[in-house]
């Protein structure tokens, strides 16, 4: 696996833990984006990262140093990208605005470059179709949180080449995450399955089957689940588990993805988890 600079692009909830995963793992990384604010706020998660590694003896002193070293913030995106063996889009879950950028990344790429969707669920095939040469477009859907979470998905669409897909696992490896190979299909395997299991916690507790916590604890102590279905869910965001469950329900058109009403009517109260300081359950901090 080259070991040339990782462009990161999105610096949001997942693009600065990928951003701190690579880093971490020897490569140097461009990190950009849009929003003025954004990059600050990446850069103080990345060192509040760093400094919970510390404290459990999983990040040793001298890493610090050196991932502040191979960390570059970029304002602009070509200048994140120009010299990049690998870009990694971790944009906002819009098909229009993934694909836009897929033409600016095919235009200021080098031509050799991978160029990576984090996407969780959208067609890996049609954010490909944007480009002249799909080929080296593929899914890299990684896990939150990025630096706990051993998964990546590697998303395979028909018009991917094989030496693309040999690339992102070979990449994946490198930091030390376990990849999977899953053809481009609504929701690929994680968050098919996953959803289900939300939507249908969401929806016993509509019916008042049980608490949030006794319907997590029954995950967690049940089935081993590091964690419950509906915590999971006020971390990812409930405005973004509620834009996926769309997306499968009006493609793939099968009950079990439509979104309870419980999950809507929380979205529009503005209640979508952790990032706002109440979901499903309450956050302080």
């Amino acid at each position: 696996m080259s070991a040339g600079p990782v462009a990161v692009v999105g610096a949001g909830t997942m693009g600065h833990g990928i951003a701190y995963a690579v880093a971490l793992a020897g490569f140097d990384v461009r990190l950009t984006d849009t929003r003025s604010d954004a990059i600050p706020l990446a850069i103080r998660r990345i060192g509040d990262l760093l400094q919970g590694g510390v404290k459990r003896g999983k990040v040793n002193e001298a890493d610090l140093s050196a991932v502040a070293a191979r960390l570059r913030p970029e304002r602009e995106l070509s200048a994140a990208v120009r010299e990049a063996d690998v870009v990694i889009e971790a944009v906002v879950e819009d098909l229009g605005v993934k694909q836009r950028l897929f033409v600016e990344l095919e235009r200021t790429a080098p031509a050799e470059a991978l160029l990576a969707t984090n996407t969780s669920s959208l067609s890996v095939a049609a954010i490909a179709d944007a480009v002249r040469d799909p080929s080296r477009v593929v899914g890299l859907h990684f896990f939150n949180p990025v630096h706990a979470m051993k998964l990546v998905e590697i998303v395979r669409h028909p018009r991917a080449a094989a030496a693309a897909v040999e690339r992102a696992v070979a990449f994946a490896r490198a930091l030390g995450k376990e990849p999977i190979i899953v053809n481009d299909s609504p929701g690929f395997a994680s968050s098919r399955l996953g959803l289900v299991l939300g939507l249908e916690a969401m929806r016993m507790l509509e019916q008042g089957v049980a608490s949030a916590e006794d319907i997590d604890k029954a995950m967690e102590l049940g089935y081993n689940h590091p964690m419950g279905p509906l915590k999971l869910t006020d971390l990812v965001g409930l405005d973004v588990r509620l834009a996926i469950a769309d997306y499968l329900y009006r493609t793939l058109e099968e009950p079990q993805f439509e979104p309870p009403q419980l999950l809507r009517d929380k979205v529009a109260k503005g209640e979508l988890g952790k990032k706002t300081g109440k979901g499903f359950y309450a956050w302080g901090g």
